[in-house]
């Protein structure tokens, strides 16, 4: 019998299964059914001469909900060479919605935020809404919760309690550091270690809290990948764009979120809605705008129309992230040798920075890392973390999530998802979504449309091996 596709001629980088060289992968019933050669006929060949064949890239932070990103970050993800990836703030009923109907082929998992005023009442809520709240969130997809402390704050207590409650009920739990009383910054660094009190916790862009405020950059980075090691119940991402991504939005003439706020102050600017506009005709905010089915970063003129055409109501960026940081963060390893941090990742979606090619593979082309390095922190380690044995690797038997990349120009060329194309030669061709989510979600999930794969508690929980 025929394989149903078989890539050809490729060069498979696969660390999980030790493969390094050419190799022809054939795929069946959306699985990998044989990697090697003389593979036999398929009713689909793919000539991979020229082409790294690689697992699936995992994103584990992008942005894909009306509040921040929106419906076009599935087709800037598609396009970046993305099978997967983790919506790290929903609003999760938003992130379902827009994959019913924009999904380009992805698998898509989501948490939801915590935020006063939204989904609790106070910046203090007390654990019996917080457990409502993550019941609320898990009958509508989410397979867990995040506290937003650079953008909204809670209290400490209320940001333990959080963890605490995801440990407990075996949800997931991200934690953008920061609370009422410390900023975003190592100070908020080692408040959310210490507020994690040894339970699972995902920390995302550790970049954001390393920009040199409080001590030299270099010794701010060293001390944040001694803190990641010496508490392996936290598992971390980190990206490398030089941008940030904010919700421009204000209310009563003030910007809500407490981010958007600082980085207006850190350019000059009063943080308020007119210190916004002067940012953006001043080419320091810069606007996330549409164009050709894509956002797109944007200032001067156009960018201020686009503003107040939304209300304010609208995605911007700030130039705000050291090079320092990010490609020291990127590179450092521990001594047992793992990576000090876990994964790259984008905080990209909809956020104009889909860039794990992009800038990625050009630290591959620096040899900052090797293309296996690159494989490991873009989807080995997300599949770890995210519980998906048959993800993250090209063995006979996992999903045929694949990645098809022009090592050259840097850039994704060709992706499956489930063995189903996502993307052919630069076009986005992938249609619809599949949701890891709990179990009480399916039947909604479904019924709009969207495929589903059932996510028990306790399956994405952020450990380090023991190895």
């Amino acid at each position: 019998m025929p394989h149903d596709v078989i890539l050809r001629g490729g060069h498979v980088t696969d660390p999980v299964n030790t493969r390094d060289g050419v190799f022809d992968i054939a795929i069946d019933g959306g699985r990998i059914a044989a990697v090697g050669h003389s593979l036999g006929p398929a009713r689909e060949e793919v000539d991979a001469s020229g082409l790294h064949i690689l697992p699936g890239i995992i994103d584990t932070h992008v942005h894909l909900s009306s509040w921040l990103g929106g419906a076009a970050g599935h087709r800037m993800l598609a396009r970046a060479g993305v099978t997967t990836a983790l919506d790290m703030a929903g609003p999760v009923a938003s992130v379902m919605d827009l994959a019913a109907r924009h999904g380009t082929g992805l698998t898509l998992a989501c948490i939801d935020y915590v935020r006063p005023g939204h989904t609790v009442d106070t910046a203090n809520p007390l654990t019996d809404e917080l457990r409502d709240h993550l019941a609320r969130a898990r009958a509508e997809g989410a397979i867990g919760l995040k506290v937003l402390g650079g953008h909204f704050p809670l209290t400490a207590e209320a940001t333990a309690r959080v963890i605490a409650l995801c440990a407990d009920e075996g949800a997931h739990v991200a934690f953008h550091a920061g609370t009422l009383d410390t900023p975003q910054d190592m100070r908020g660094l080692r408040q959310a270690v210490d507020l994690a009190a040894g339970h699972p916790l995902h920390l995302p862009h550790v970049n954001a809290y390393v920009r040199g405020t409080q001590d030299h950059i270099l010794t701010e980075t060293r001390e944040a990948c001694d803190l990641l090691e010496a508490h392996p119940n936290i598992w971390s991402e980190s990206y490398l764009a030089p941008f940030n991504g904010n919700s421009a939005k204000c209310a009563n003439g003030i910007p809500e979120s407490v981010a958007t706020q600082r980085n207006l102050v850190k350019g000059g600017f009063d943080p308020t809605a007119k210190g916004m506009e002067a940012a953006i005709l001043a080419g320091w905010a810069h606007v996330h705008m549409l164009r050709d089915g894509e956002n797109h970063l944007a200032v001067g003129e156009a960018a201020l129309e686009a503003f107040r055409a939304a209300e304010t109501d609208i995605g911007c960026s700030f130039h705000v992230n050291p090079p320092e940081a990010r490609i020291n963060l990127a590179v450092m390893k521990r001594a047992n040798g793992r990576f000090a941090i876990d994964a790259l990742a984008t905080d990209g979606g909809g956020i104009p920075r889909n860039d794990l090619c992009d800038r990625g593979l050009a630290l591959v082309a620096l040899n900052a890392l090797t293309l296996a390095d690159f494989v490991v922190k873009t989807s080995v380690e997300p599949a770890r973390m995210m519980g998906l044995p048959t993800k993250g690797h090209l063995g006979v038997g996992a999903d045929a999530d694949i990645t098809l990349i022009d090592l050259a120009r840097r850039r994704a060329v060709s992706s499956f998802g489930g063995g189903q194309p996502i993307l052919r030669d630069g076009v986005v061709v992938g249609q619809g979504a599949t949701i890891l989510c709990p179990p009480e979600a399916e039947a909604a999930l479904q019924a709009k449309g969207l495929s589903t794969i059932p996510t028990p508690p306790f399956q994405f929980r952020p450990l380090q091996p023991t190895f």
